[in-house]
């Protein structure tokens, strides 16, 4: 297992590349960048995350600056920038790195990425790093308790539905699991809000970050509860649908291991229905379950607490990343990339090798990449 191990690991490497490279490539043909923001902002124009710069932006700023054709001709690349001292213009591309060929940055950029330096952010005066490192406790929060409460409830659920297929449990639980399916996750946390946060009726939980002011100075139970208390509103957001789809797919795995021959042979050898269960099918049912857990966990992890980091004010990475992408602050994006990316792959060879402890017959050392 060791050579199947160290394969996987090399594998990431090319894997790690390619990602970057596909992502730098277009990051190249994108409208808009850092430098063009930096422009906008000196014209008064509109710098929102969400806005375009305008190709006629510049103002009297720019009119003050009128250099003749000459500026207007090396500043043509960048909107809004016809006017400006083209020495102004490169001194921005100096800062921001773009004095530099793309392929000398991407070099430059793979080689800072391998020892983990990612720069600086643009526009927030921090390494990325250290963004990261800020961001990370809300992510962690949401990603690693959604995913632990849906398996924990979803896995036992499942088996009891296959157990009872057809039965009036199975009939009921699976009308509340489809409604909860079709509800989209940010508009069950708004009805949340609405119901139990001091929106229309009861005013229970609290709608921002996820302790109290004067948290560090409460008792250690009492720092539990008041955590835990920020968190439930945002995790039951998060884990309706996750927990509808694990839910399905425990059952319709256990029920189709049920009807195979090995089991009416078990249950003929006078095997009890703990033993069926638990002994035989248990093993083989959880096969497609953890196969799934890679892409569950890195989407609770991070894009999939997006919406609900925004409704519920907790500043997250997936808030982080999508800020980035839209302010084009690209170390942070292609860091926070690198780093999705590297944790995806980690988390999917751990789920390859927890096939071997839920299944021995699977032999890693046979088994080409």
């Amino acid at each position: 297992m060791s050579a199947y191990i160290a394969r996987r690991i090399l594998l990431m490497i090319p894997t790690l590349l390619g990602i970057l490279f596909v992502s730098f490539v277009v990051v190249q043909f994108a409208p808009g960048g850092p430098v063009e923001r930096v422009i906008a902002q000196l014209s008064g124009a509109d710098t929102g995350a969400s806005s375009r710069i305008s190709g006629s932006s510049g103002g009297d700023f720019g009119a003050r600056n009128q250099v003749g054709a000459s500026a207007d001709a090396v500043n043509s690349k960048y909107r809004g920038a016809q006017g400006l001292d083209p020495d102004f213009v490169k001194s921005l591309e100096k800062q921001f790195g773009f004095d530099k060929p793309a392929p000398e940055r991407f070099l430059i950029m793979l080689w800072n990425f391998a020892r983990f330096d990612f720069g600086k952010s643009y526009f927030r005066d921090t390494s990325v790093l250290q963004l990261i490192k800020e961001k990370l406790p809300v992510s962690m929060s949401l990603g690693i308790w959604m995913t632990l409460l849906t398996y924990l409830i979803s896995i036992p659920l499942g088996i009891r539905k296959a157990v009872a297929d057809g039965s009036r449990f199975d009939i009921w639980t699976s009308g509340i699991i489809i409604v909860g399916f079709a509800i989209p996750g940010f508009l069950f946390a708004i009805l949340l809000i609405i119901l139990f946060a001091g929106g229309s009726f009861l005013d229970l939980f609290p709608l921002r970050g996820l302790t109290s002011d004067g948290w560090s100075q409460f008792p250690w139970y009492w720092k539990i509860i008041d955590y835990f208390w920020h968190l439930t509103l945002p995790l039951v957001s998060m884990a309706l649908g996750a927990f509808a789809t694990m839910t399905l797919l425990t059952k319709n795995s256990f029920l189709d291991e049920i009807r195979k021959q090995y089991v009416m042979t078990a249950r003929a050898k006078g095997c009890s229905q703990r033993q069926v269960l638990y002994g035989h099918i248990f093993r083989n049912a959880m096969l497609i379950v953890i196969a799934g857990f890679p892409g569950a966990f890195i989407h609770a992890f991070f894009s999939g607490s997006l919406l609900i980091e925004t409704i519920f004010s907790l500043d997250g990475l997936g808030l982080l990343g999508f800020e980035s992408v839209l302010n084009r602050d690209y170390p942070v994006v292609f860091g926070t990339l690198f780093i999705f990316s590297l944790v995806g792959l980690v988390v999917n060879l751990l789920s390859d090798l927890a096939y071997m402890w839920v299944d021995p017959r699977i032999d890693f050392e046979a088994r080409e990449v």
